[in-house]
């Protein structure tokens, strides 16, 4: 079991990462954040992404799937954005945030890192 500080850190060391967030998509509110930049502030970030997991969540619903988000992909121009809603141990609610930047991430690698960070979290 990791702490959220542990696991914040361990999100910053996954190649290519400019910020890292936990985040209640109930509230909108960033818990916990390491990195980021003038140009991206996690606060706003947690926020704003708390909309596109509740716009996900409500489309399926209105699709009838019954499944589970397992991280939701945001490809820009020089970033990727890694969303990932935590399943287990007390985690409903909250989503992992990562930013990475394009040109040092390995997508596939930062995903893989992330699904491992997200099973060791205890929140």
């Amino acid at each position: 079991m990791a702490s959220m500080d542990v696991s914040l850190k361990e999100m910053m060391t996954i190649d290519g990462a400019i910020g890292a967030a936990v985040v209640d998509h109930g509230s909108g509110m960033t818990l916990g954040a390491l990195g980021g930049s003038k140009d991206l502030d996690l606060q706003v970030a947690g926020a704003g992404n708390t909309e596109v997991v509740k716009a996900k969540l409500r489309t399926m619903d209105s699709l009838g799937l019954k499944d589970a988000i397992e991280d939701i992909l945001i490809t820009l121009g020089s970033q990727y954005h890694i969303i990932r809603p935590i399943s287990g141990r007390g985690g409903k609610g909250l989503f992992l945030y990562l930013a990475l930047d394009r040109n040092r991430a390995n997508l596939a690698m930062a995903r893989h890192q992330l699904r491992s960070i997200e099973e060791k979290l205890d929140v």
